[in-house]
């Protein structure tokens, strides 16, 4: 009498089943985006964008007095680093290396001139203008030609993101762009150029009214 063998099941080892698992899903990853390539499905994987944005409302207007006679344009890479003190870069940390575009307004307040500071002569052929000097507007970037070129962030950072309402804020390096920028305008000759301009300016408007002597003086107003 022959007692039947009975074959034992063999179950995969726990490796074996996670790279199984893992192997799936790379293959169903390169069946949608085989089948997003062929015409006529693009669509199918694609994605829409739609501005649900409420309209601008109008929160104050302010009169401007004053003459814009400069602009400057900038650019500064930012290199940020935030370090912990007692993790490694990759347990919490992070580095942002971004490129930041803006321009900066040089302008002279011409709302700031009073009557005192306006003399013309009894023949109206000679004036003299006594005007502040030129200032510096803030700095402006341009998000169009403003980048990140780079994000490092360690693994707490990256956590941290998912329940971040604003993850990967840009929000730090653009204001130390931003500053940056500012600094290197107060070191242009940025002022002196809007001076210029508007001395320009004043001379070829009162020149056209029949004035024939006309004088621009900076730092009196």
């Amino acid at each position: 009498m022959t007692t039947p063998i009975r074959r034992m099941s063999r179950s995969l080892p726990g490796w074996a089943k996670a790279v199984s698992a893992v192997a799936l899903v790379l293959a169903l990853l390169f069946a949608g985006l085989a089948l997003s390539a062929i015409t006529g499905l693009k669509d199918l994987f694609g994605t829409e964008t739609h501005d649900r944005s409420g309209p601008a409302l109008l929160e104050s207007i302010q009169d401007i007095s004053r003459y814009d006679a400069a602009s400057g344009n900038f650019q500064v890479v930012v290199d940020l680093e935030k370090d912990a003190k007692y993790l490694p870069d990759a347990i919490r940390g992070s580095r942002t290396l971004y490129v930041g575009a803006g321009t900066v307004d040089a302008y002279v307040d011409l709302g700031k001139v009073g009557k005192d500071d306006v003399q013309v002569d009894e023949d109206r052929t000679s004036a003299t203008i006594e005007l502040p000097h030129a200032a510096l507007g803030e700095p402006a970037l341009d998000p169009d030609r403003s980048y990140a070129v780079s994000k490092q962030r360690g693994l707490l950072d990256r956590l941290g993101d998912l329940f971040s309402d604003n993850p990967n804020s840009e929000q730090a390096v653009q204001k130390l762009a931003a500053r940056h920028i500012g600094e290197a305008a107060k070191e242009s000759e940025l002022t002196k150029r809007a001076e210029s301009n508007t001395t320009d300016m004043l001379k070829g408007l009162l020149h056209s009214l029949g004035f024939k002597e006309v004088e621009v003086r900076y730092g009196t107003a």
